[in-house]
C-alpha cells in the first residue's frame, strides 16, 4: 500500500509498495565504478530495445512486464519491428542470462512534444511476463516530490556511442558512467545562451562540466539513477544532448518524478514501486543567476538530434554506394513522382538545395514532394518520408544557386531523417580539405539507382570567383569536374 516508510539511516523514504517484489535491487552490484565496462549483472533493469535486428535505444524494467524509456524512440514504429532484451550484457555474443520479449503495446505521453523535447517519456508492455533473477530486475522510480539537488550523484548506462559518432567496440558491452546532477536553473542558463532550447521542470540535467562523460546515441531511453541505502531509484530517462558529452553541456534527461499519475493511469496492476528521493542539505542551484550574455545563432535543435549526426555512418564503407541511413540529411526532390533534384534537410522543416532546379518566373511549389530517409530510386524503402512543399524561395543575391524549400509539415527526426548542420562561417572549406559528395545522378547506382557517395578533396577554383564557390577534384556523380555554390 501507498505510504510505507523505509528506514534507511538518517533520512525516510516513502515508498508505495503495489508490486509482489521489492525494486531497486541489484544483487550483484557490489562496487561502483564509472566510464567503463559494467559488471555482469550490475544493472539488472537494463533493457536493450532492437528495432528491426539492431540496438536503437534503452530501456529499464519498472514491473514483470513493463518498460519505461523514451518517445523520441518511436517514430512510426510498428509492434512488429521491436524486440526487447532483458539480463543482456553483450551486444555481439553469448548472454547466457538473457531473455527476450516482444511488444504488445507502444503508449507515448500524451503531451510528448512535436519538436520531441518535452514530455519525452513512453511506456512500452513486453508479450509476455518475464521471471526476475540476479540478473533481471525492476528498478524503483522516483516518487512525486523527489529532489535531486545540484551535485547529485548519479549513474548512467547504456549501450550508446562512447563518443561523438564513435561507436561502442565489439563486444558491445554495457557501459556505466557516474556523472552529477546540474540544477535546472544553471543547465537553463547553459541552454538558452546558446540554443533555442528551454529547460523545462520535466527535465533533469546531469553530466560533468568539462565533458567526457555522459550519455550518447544510442543511450536514449536508458536510465539515469541515483542510489539511496540499499535501493536503486530511477531520476530520469536519457532525452537527448549536444554533440553527446561537449564540454559545458551536461545531458538533459527525462524527470521520472513528473510523471507518477501518468505511470499509474497505465500501469493499472501489478504496478511499479514508486520511492522519495531527498537531497540533504540546501541546493546550490538557488543561487545560480544567468550571466548576461550575447546570444549565439539560434541552434535547430527541434529533437534529441542535434544537426550533423548520422548514427547508421561509421565512415569504414569503401563503397560508391551509400548504405541505409549514412546520409540522412538526404533528400531527393521529385515532380510528378520523378526525381529532379538532391537536396539536404537543414531543419525539420526547411530543405536546402540549387536554385537552378527550378524556374523562377513560375514556381509551383504544390508540384514538388520532398522524400526524405529515401536510399534508392527503384525498389523498397522502408524508412522514407514524404512530404509536400509549401513554399520556395530562390536566393536574390547575383549569381548565387541556392533555393530553400519550405516542408508543408515538419518532418519527425529518426536515425533515417536528420538535419545537416549549415556552416555560416566563410571560408567554410579551405583548399585540401576531404569532402563527401551524395546524390543519386542519372543512369548511375544500378538497376536499383542506389544513393552515390563519392569522396572528394576541395582545390582553388582557379580563374573562377571563389568568394561564393567551393571546387573539387574531378570526382562528382559523373566523374566530372565541378564547382558548387555556397
Amino acid at each position: 500500500s501507498r505510504g510505507v516508510s523505509l528506514n534507511q539511516g538518517p533520512r525516510a523514504l516513502t515508498a508505495m509498495v503495489l508490486c509482489c517484489c521489492l525494486c531497486g535491487r541489484a544483487p550483484l552490484n557490489t562496487r561502483i565504478v564509472g566510464g567503463q565496462a559494467a559488471p555482469l549483472g550490475s544493472w539488472p533493469w537494463q533493457v536493450s530495445m532492437h528495432k528491426q535486428g539492431s540496438h536503437v535505444c534503452g530501456g529499464s524494467l519498472v514491473n514483470n512486464q513493463w518498460v519505461l524509456t523514451a518517445a523520441h524512440c518511436f517514430s512510426r514504429s510498428n509492434l512488429g519491428d521491436w524486440v526487447l532484451y532483458l539480463g543482456r550484457q553483450n551486444q555481439i555474443g553469448n548472454n547466457p542470462n538473457e531473455v527476450s520479449r516482444t511488444l504488445s503495446r507502444i503508449i507515448l505521453h500524451p503531451d510528448f512534444s512535436s519538436d520531441g523535447l518535452d514530455n519525452d517519456i513512453a511506456l512500452v508492455q513486453l508479450s509476455s511476463p518475464v521471471s526476475f533473477t540476479d540478473y533481471i530486475q525492476p528498478v524503483c522510480l522516483a516518487l512525486s516530490g523527489s529532489t535531486f539537488y545540484n551535485s547529485t550523484m548519479v549513474w548512467v548506462t547504456g549501450w550508446g556511442n562512447i563518443n561523438y559518432q564513435v561507436p561502442l567496440p565489439s563486444p558491445g558491452t554495457l557501459l556505466e558512467v557516474q556523472i552529477f546532477v546540474v540544477g535546472n536553473r544553471q543547465c537553463s542558463c547553459i541552454y538558452e545562451a546558446v540554443t533555442n532550447i528551454s529547460i523545462t521542470d520535466n527535465m533533469i540535467c546531469a553530466g560533468l562540466m568539462a565533458g567526457g562523460k555522459g550519455s550518447c546515441q544510442g543511450d536514449s531511453g536508458g536510465p539515469l539513477v541515483v542510489k539511496q541505502g540499499s535501493v536503486w531509484i530511477q531520476a530520469g530517462i536519457v532525452s537527448f544532448g549536444v554533440k553527446c558529452t561537449k564540454p559545458g553541456f551536461p545531458g538533459v534527461y527525462t524527470r521520472v518524478s513528473r510523471y507518477e499519475s501518468w505511470i499509474d493511469s497505465i500501469i493499472t496492476s501489478n504496478a511499479p514501486g514508486f520511492v522519495t528521493y531527498t537531497s540533504s542539505g540546501t541546493d546550490s542551484d538557488n543561487s545560480v543567476t544567468c550571466m548576461a550574455a550575447t546570444r549565439a545563432p539560434t541552434i535547430t535543435a527541434p529533437s534529441p538530434y542535434v544537426c550533423g549526426q548520422a548514427p547508421l555512418n561509421n565512415g569504414s564503407s569503401s563503397s560508391d554506394l551509400a548504405a541505409e541511413g549514412a546520409w540522412p540529411w538526404q533528400v531527393s526532390l521529385q515532380r510528378g513522382g520523378v526525381h529532379v533534384c538532391g537536396g539536404s534537410l537543414i531543419s525539420r522543416s526547411v530543405v536546402m538545395s540549387a536554385a537552378d532546379c527550378f524556374n523562377s518566373s513560375q514556381i509551383n511549389s504544390s508540384e514538388w514532394t520532398a522524400v526524405l530517409g529515401r536510399l534508392k530510386q527503384n525498389g523498397s524503402n522502408p524508412f522514407q518520408v514524404s512530404l509536400g512543399v509549401s513554399g520556395v524561395t530562390l536566393s536574390n543575391l547575383t549569381g548565387s544557386n541556392i533555393a530553400l524549400l519550405r516542408l508543408a509539415t515538419a518532418v519527425t527526426l529518426t536515425n533515417y531523417v536528420r538535419p545537416v548542420c549549415v556552416d555560416l562561417n566563410k571560408p567554410a572549406v579551405s583548399s585540401g580539405s576531404q569532402c563527401w559528395v551524395t546524390g543519386w545522378g542519372s543512369g548511375q547506382g544500378g538497376a536499383g539507382q542506389v544513393l552515390r557517395q563519392l569522396q572528394t578533396t576541395a582545390v582553388s577554383c582557379g580563374n573562377i570567383s571563389s568568394a561564393d564557390n567551393i571546387c573539387t577534384s574531378a570526382v562528382d556523380l559523373r566523374i566530372i569536374h565541378f564547382c558548387m555554390d555556397v
